[in-house]
Parts: C-alpha cells; structure tokens; sequence
C-alpha cells in the first residue's frame, strides 16, 4: 500500500525560510518582546503612529493551516492580496515589512486576509547578506558584506572585487541591462503604449535605469563599495568606508537612488572615483525574490511557488486612452469633488 505524502502546513514553510536564513526567523513570539532575535528591528521616521517593527516570521495566519501554493513578493499590497485570492494561494511570503492598513488597502489583516484564507510571513533583515546576487548582477564579487555598518541594523556595505570580464565601468552598465532584460521590457512598454493609446506612458523599472555620474566607460574598474542610499547612509559613512577601504576605485548605489548633484557623487568626483547608480527598487523582486522563491520551491518540492511581481506605470491625465473611465472620473471630480456649494439665500 502507497504511504501517503505528509501534508505542508506553514510551520513546515517557516522551518525552510529559518534554515534558508541561517535560524534568523522568529520561531517563537516571545522573541519579538524579548530583544532575543536581533532580527525583530524598529523603523521609525519619528512621524507619530507611523513606525513600524520588522517580525521575519509568521505575522498572520495558523501555523497548521496546510500549504499547497505559496507566493513570494516584495512588498505587500492590495493587488499583492488580490492577485493571491485569484490564484487561490495559501500564503503570501514577502520581503518588505507589513504594517496593518498600509500594505493592506486600508484595513486590518483580521477583516481581509481570512477572506481569502491567507497566510502572511516577512522576512526582511532577515534575508539580507544571504546570498552575493546583488553584487554579481553589479559586476563584482563580494569579499566584505557588514549588514549593521557603523551600527546602524539594515546599512548594508558590500566590499568586493570586479568579476574578471569587468574591467571598465561601462562593462558594469552592459551587464546590468543583460540581466534586466531591459530590452523585453522596453517592447512590452512600447507595445502597451500602442494598445492603450497613451504614448507618455512610463513604468518604474525602465524610468529608472543604470547610470554614470562620474567618470566614463571606459574608466577602470576594480575595487568596488557597493551601498544603498535608503538604508541611512550617509557622508560620514561614506567617508569611513573609504578610510577602511582605500584602494576602492568605484562606487556603486543600488536599490535606492541618488541624483546627479547629490553629495555621495560630488565627493567621488572629488577623489576621482566612479561612481554608478545600478537597479531601483522596482526590480528587487528579481534580484531577492527570485532566488528566495526557487529555494523554498528546492526545500519544499511539494509546494507550487509563484513569484507576485508588480508592475507600476504612470500616465499623464491628458493621454489616458480609455476614453469613458476618463469621463467617469472627470464627471465625478466636476460633480462631487470640485463643484461650488449652492449660495445661501438671505431673506
């Protein structure tokens, strides 16, 4: 008689995510109240109410309740949820930290995700450092990777050391692009510009693409610092990193960006360093997702995965191509959001 295969519940998923980041998980929730798990971080701008604590665990859900389709994404949305009750998943893995309301469309988990039956586990600091992916896509190998730089939880430096066909700063541009697969995306904007009629139509992967702000393509590269802008870096930091690393002849931003006249590319430009801004934000999901997505689907190989990428476009109001959601939403703003209250009639 055939045994039959022992059913994935979300404790068996938590278990892989804590083998894959090496016991960083929350396993138990005393560990968030505890100062145990140096994981559990708070992120906070100091506006009232709006911080938030990173949990790489389980944040919604039963832990027994069985796993047959797992997503993994970046960061949780509504559509994120949507999407997941389309395509009847169990549980939503994702990188980012959730916050009630915020990554939820406004309401509480407890009233949305039990109507779809979902689970919901972050992962965050948790994955940082894992694995060198970010670095390789960037054309260097990590040597050095200090995940609390200067003391400060989630300022990542990588120090690392240019891949042997990378030898100039435009070879690092190149390879970003062949990666991306910028040139797939560009014919599907192109395509979705022609189809919707909205010729300035722009979407977030392609709006913001790899760039040299100092020096030239052909400027050597091989000693590379690798950071990200959002993290809390800062000068000073900068500036310590180079002390400690001397001999770094490029800078590389990702992730986050800098512009043209920020004071990370004045100071390269002072010492004569390139400096490259490489992949937003927007494609994290490839670069952390993917590899997070295939090693669950390696140690759980009972469990179909699926990788929830978003995809962000904006358009100009003037070029919406859908002519009657156009009108419905000028009718409602003429009608209801901007129209003149009626004069009061004095007797």
């Amino acid at each position: 008689m055939k045994m039959e295969q022992a059913r994935t519940n979300v404790a068996d998923v938590l278990e892989a995510l804590n083998a894959i980041s090496k016991g960083r998980m929350v396993m138990d929730w005393n560990e968030v109240t505890s100062g145990r798990n140096p994981y559990v971080v708070m992120k906070s701008s100091n506006i009232p109410g709006k911080s938030v604590i990173e949990i790489p665990g389980l944040v919604f859900g039963d832990k027994l309740k069985p796993v047959t389709r797992i997503g993994v994404g970046m960061t949780l949305t509504e559509s994120v949820i949507e999407l997941a009750s389309a395509m009847k998943l169990d549980l939503i893995v994702v990188h980012h930290p959730v916050a009630d309301a915020a990554s939820s469309g406004g309401v509480p988990f407890a009233d949305y995700l039990p109507l779809y039956n979902l689970a919901l586990i972050e992962m965050h600091e948790a994955f940082h450092g894992l694995h060198p992916g970010l670095t390789l896509l960037h054309g260097h190998r990590k040597l050095k990777t200090d995940i609390s730089f200067c003391g400060l939880p989630g300022n990542v430096l990588h120090k690392g050391i240019a891949l042997d066909d990378v030898r100039t700063a435009g070879d690092i541009l190149a390879r970003i692009d062949r990666f991306m697969g910028r040139d797939i995306d560009l014919g599907m904007l192109e395509a979705e510009r022609a189809i919707r009629g909205e010729p300035s139509l722009q979407e977030a992967t392609l709006a913001n693409p790899a760039k040299l702000l100092s020096g030239t393509p052909d400027s050597p590269v091989r000693h590379v610092l690798h950071f990200f802008p959002h993290t809390g870096f800062s000068l000073e930091h900068l500036e310590t990193a180079l002390r400690m690393y001397p001999e770094t002849d490029t800078i590389i931003v990702s992730i986050s960006r800098v512009r043209e006249d920020h004071e990370f590319v004045k100071l390269a430009r002072q010492r004569g360093l390139n400096f490259i801004v490489g992949n937003p934000h927007s494609v994290e999901i490839m670069e952390n997702g993917l590899p997070l997505a295939y090693a669950l689907e390696m140690l759980l190989p009972q469990v179909e995965v699926f990788l929830l990428r978003e995809r962000i476009t904006a358009v100009a109001l003037q070029d919406i191509g859908h002519r009657q959601m156009a009108e419905y939403g000028r009718q409602m703003a003429e009608t209801h959001l901007v129209a003149k209250p009626p004069r009061a009639v004095h007797i």
